[in-house]
């Protein structure tokens, strides 16, 4: 409640989206049960602080357009690893009221020990919490007026509390619930936490970032706008300090509730202010009403919130896609699940980096060119002509690092009656610091050869990159083909 209400406002107030609801999402479940369990309160409201400053510097660097490179798999796969992770906490939260006196942290090991304890299953948490689950998936179909969330809690809280059923509750786990909101107050924390907290706090911070980006890209497809992603980082960053300062835990833009407020008709951020302050009058009046909720009926929720975060359908459609983001998507799937969600996305983005370049090495092609009377006229024309003694090459593609090697394959080529080498490159987009420096030891080795070496029909882009390099001589670029055996008759007459 208090990081919907102060996150929440600070993100509507400052944010760069105009519909954007921000407050806590399912997605940080497990990144804030992993910090409580290993640091702490404290240790979470500190990671959570330095998290905001983390996303706060992201926006004020305008690295809010680059979060948009980040792979669609690999936003599936840790979404829907998420989202596995957050299943297997659901009887953490007593959805079936297991007597287990602790739980494991590791995911293999917790649902071994769910297996070892299914059998001292309370039916009356059982009970409520698979009701909640179907409330909560179903309520849509009876009115639409009440969230299923809500309703779930409403019929389950009053049936325990009129029946008098023996189902824990969040007073009777945690304490009553303030009343009021606490004042802010924050420890410096020393350095060996600092350190141990950083890696949460850069996964709050990427998660943070990349939900509120997207939940606003959503936003923007609902309501025909255009956000503005870095001033959105920023307000981000400032809410989660602020949540951190007041006891709250990490906030972003919350999807659902953003998509919610579009379709009843938010169109400024008026709306996500009156959406605080109602949190906060609800908070304010009926405290010792929501103490009574029980916490089966929050683990019941918290399934259908696991499966509407797995994106099981866009996760299938991805397997069915081509190997490399296939790939991508297992991997980053199975880190997220078995290891941590901050390695997952760090070996999501190289793995994805290094498969596109081999996508992008594998384009590359450099062949002799025959003759070919499909090619266009005046290069068709020229090609049919060409003397005995000139080799022509078409590099196709761009020429970067993964690709360089290629450039060996003209040297294999080229035969002792080949005493002119043209290189033809149309169809080459970009040239790495690599690349140039594979041409010019290949433009070397054909002059040391006593050939003669003409690049044309060069993207202006490369060509630019390439007259400012000291071996690229006046006579090396030639506008075409026609131009550079024009230039080669002038040479031979000179």
């Amino acid at each position: 409640m208090v990081t919907a209400i102060i996150a929440g406002l600070v993100i509507s107030v400052l944010g760069g989206s105009r519909v954007q609801i921000g407050g806590p999402t399912g997605a940080f479940i497990v990144i804030v049960y992993g910090i409580v369990q290993e640091h702490g309160v404290e240790g979470l409201t500190i990671a959570t602080f330095m998290a905001g400053v983390l996303i706060m510097v992201m926006g004020l660097l305008r690295f809010g357009k680059l979060l948009k490179y980040f792979p669609h798999t690999l936003i599936v796969g840790f979404t829907s690893g998420i989202a596995v992770i957050i299943l297997s906490l659901a009887d953490r939260g007593h959805l079936f009221g297991l007597r287990m006196p602790t739980v494991p942290t590791d995911f293999l090991a917790k649902w071994e020990a769910y297996a070892v304890h299914f059998g001292s299953m309370e039916p009356w948490a059982a009970s409520v919490g698979v009701g909640a689950l179907l409330i909560t998936a179903f309520g849509a179909k009876v009115t639409r007026r009440v969230p299923g969330p809500l309703l779930a809690i409403l019929i389950t809280t009053v049936a325990v509390a009129v029946f008098d059923l023996p189902v824990t509750t969040i007073e009777q786990q945690f304490g009553a619930i303030p009343r009021t909101l606490p004042a802010p107050s924050f420890t410096l924390p020393d350095l060996p936490m600092l350190r141990d907290l950083m890696q949460p706090a850069l996964a709050i911070a990427l998660l943070g970032s990349i939900e509120s980006l997207l939940s606003a890209v959503v936003a923007d497809g609902m309501i025909g706008g255009r956000h503005r992603s870095n001033m959105e980082l920023v307000a981000q960053g400032a809410a989660n300090m602020l949540s951190a300062l007041f006891g709250g835990i990490p906030a972003t833009g919350a999807i659902a509730r953003t998509a919610t407020n579009v379709k009843n008709g938010g169109r400024t951020p008026i709306a996500g202010i009156v959406h605080a302050l109602t949190l906060l009058a609800i908070m304010l009046l009926a405290a010792p009403l929501a103490g009574r909720i029980p916490l089966a009926c929050l683990a019941g929720i918290l399934v259908v919130v696991a499966y509407n975060m797995s994106e099981w359908r866009s996760f299938i459609s991805a397997l069915k896609s081509n190997r490399y983001d296939a790939l991508v998507l297992v991997v980053t799937f199975l880190i997220t699940v078995v290891f941590d969600l901050v390695l997952a996305i760090e070996v999501g983005i190289v793995l994805a980096a290094f498969l596109f370049m081999k996508r992008m090495s594998d384009i590359t092609d450099l062949k002799p060119v025959l003759a070919q009377g499909g090619d266009e006229g005046s290069f068709a024309d020229a090609a049919r002509t060409l003397p005995a003694n000139v080799m022509l090459f078409e590099i196709s593609g761009p020429l970067f690092f993964g690709a360089a090697q290629k450039f060996q394959d003209v040297l294999q080529e080229i035969h002792d009656r080949h005493g002119v080498v043209v290189l033809r490159m149309r169809n080459v987009p970009l040239i790495d610091a690599t690349g140039m420096h594979r041409l010019k030891d290949i433009v070397k080795q054909l002059h040391a050869r006593g050939r003669v070496v003409y690049l044309t029909d060069v993207d202006p882009r490369v060509s630019a990159e390439l007259r400012n390099q000291p071996w690229c001589g006046p006579d090396l670029l030639q506008g075409s083909l026609a131009d550079a055996l024009r230039h080669l008759g002038e040479e031979l007459n000179g």
